[in-house]
C-alpha cells in the first residue's frame, strides 16, 4: 500500500501545483492585457515604425517554451531539488489581491502617461545625484518613483509578475538548482551567500526555505527595496543587509561561497557591468560559485529576439539592447570566472561561474 499511497499523494500534490499555476497565470494575464492596452503600441501616432533588425515572433515556440518552465519547475518540486512554491502552499489573502491589483491598475495610468511623454528622468535630481550613481537615477520601466520608494518596492513584484503573465517567480526558481549543486557535499550552516541587487527578497526568501541554515547577506541600494527585504525576511535569523552598489559593497575579499543575482545585470552600464563582476570575484572564495540570473540574450531563442528588441523601446530600458548582445563568458572571465554550467527557462538564462583557485 505505500507506493500506492504515495502514488495518491504525488497526484494530490501535483493537482494543487497545476490549479495554483493555472489561477495565477489567469490572474496576471488579466493585469497585463489591461496593462498592454493601456501602454499602446510601440510607435505614437504618425511616427514610422522601427526599423527591425530581427525576424517575426515565434508565437508556437513562445507557448510551448511557457509550458515547459511550468512543467521543469514541477519536476523540481517533485524530484525533490527545491521546495513546493511558497505561493502555492499558503491559500492567497483576498484582501491582499485586491490591494495589489487596484495598486497596478491605478498606478497602470501614471506608467503609460510616462511612456507616452517618454519621461523617464523624474528621480534625476540635485539632491539625489549626492546619493546614488546617475545611471541608477532613471525611472527604469517608466516606474513611478523609479526605485527609490516605499510604494515602488510594493508594486514591484505584481508588476513583474503581469509583465511576464505568471511566470515570474517560476523562471526565477530554476536558478535554485544551480544553488543546490554549489552546496553538494558542503555542510550548508558553514557557508554564505550574497544575493547581489535583491530588491524586495523574493529570491533570498526562496533561498531560505529550501536552504535555511545558511548565512545569508542581501544587498541593494534602494533603502526602499532593502527595507521590503526585511519584511520578507523578518523571521531570519541569519541574515544581514546592506545598502550599497553593487560595484563598490565594502564587503571584505574572499567572504563567500555563493553569489547570486537576479535581473540585475541588464540594467547595468557596460562599464558597471565589467565593475561589478570584478567586485564578484574579489568577493568569492576560492572555488566559489557565482549564479547569474537575467534575460535571455540575442541567440539563445531565434525566435525571441524581436521580443527582446523591441523590449527597451516599449519600456524605459536604457542598457538592455547591450546587455542582450555581451559575451557573458569573457565579461565574467576576465574577472577570473569561468563559465560551467547554463541552462534557459522561458525568458530567463541561469549561467554559473566558479572562481578559480
Amino acid at each position: 500500500m505505500a507506493p500506492l499511497n504515495a502514488m495518491i499523494a504525488n497526484g494530490a500534490k501535483r493537482a494543487a501545483y497545476s490549479a495554483g499555476q493555472a489561477a495565477r497565470v489567469l490572474w496576471y494575464t488579466g493585469h497585463y492585457a489591461y496593462g498592454r492596452r493601456l501602454m499602446g503600441p510601440l510607435t505614437d501616432p504618425g511616427e514610422a515604425p522601427y526599423a527591425e533588425e530581427f525576424g517575426p515572433l515565434d508565437r508556437t515556440r513562445l507557448k510551448t517554451a511557457f509550458r515547459e518552465l511550468f512543467q521543469r519547475d514541477w519536476k523540481n518540486v517533485e524530484a525533490g531539488s527545491y521546495k513546493m512554491p511558497v505561493e502555492l502552499r499558503r491559500t492567497p489573502s483576498f484582501s491582499k489581491l485586491w490591494r495589489e491589483s487596484r495598486d497596478y491598475l491605478l498606478d497602470a495610468r501614471k506608467v503609460a502617461q510616462r511612456k507616452y511623454a517618454r519621461a523617464h528622468s523624474e528621480v534625476l535630481t540635485d539632491a539625489m545625484r549626492e546619493k546614488y550613481p546617475r545611471y541608477y537615477l532613471q525611472n527604469f520601466h517608466y516606474q513611478t518613483d523609479g526605485w527609490l520608494s516605499d510604494a515602488s518596492a510594493a508594486r514591484y513584484d505584481m508588476q513583474v509578475e503581469t509583465l511576464f503573465t505568471g511566470s515570474a517567480a517560476a523562471m526565477r526558481r530554476q536558478a535554485l538548482p544551480f544553488v543546490g549543486e554549489a552546496l553538494k557535499g558542503r555542510d550548508a550552516g558553514a557557508a554564505s551567500l550574497l544575493d547581489l541587487g535583491c530588491g524586495g527578497g523574493g529570491f533570498l526568501a526562496d533561498i531560505h526555505d529550501n536552504w535555511p541554515m545558511l548565512r545569508l547577506t542581501a544587498l541593494d541600494l534602494s533603502p526602499a527595496y532593502l527595507g521590503r527585504a526585511r519584511t520578507a525576511l523578518g523571521g531570519v535569523r541569519d541574515v544581514t543587509f546592506v545598502q550599497q552598489p553593487a560595484e563598490n559593497t565594502r564587503l571584505p575579499d574572499a567572504s563567500f561561497d555563493i553569489i547570486t543575482s537576479v535581473y540585475l545585470f541588464h540594467e547595468l552600464p557596460p562599464k558597471v557591468r565589467s565593475d561589478v563582476a570584478a567586485e564578484i570575484a574579489r568577493l568569492l572564495k576560492p572555488g566559489g560559485v557565482y549564479v547569474h540570473t537575467d534575460t535571455i540574450q540575442y541567440g539563445d531563442e531565434p525566435g525571441f529576439d524581436i521580443l527582446l528588441e523591441n523590449f527597451p523601446r516599449g519600456f524605459h530600458e536604457p542598457y538592455y539592447d547591450s546587455y542582450c548582445r555581451a559575451d557573458l563568458p569573457a565579461l565574467f572571465g576576465e574577472a577570473g570566472l569561468k563559465k560551467s554550467d547554463e541552462t534557459l527557462a522561458f525568458l530567463t538564462k541561469i549561467t554559473s561561474f566558479r572562481k578559480l583557485a
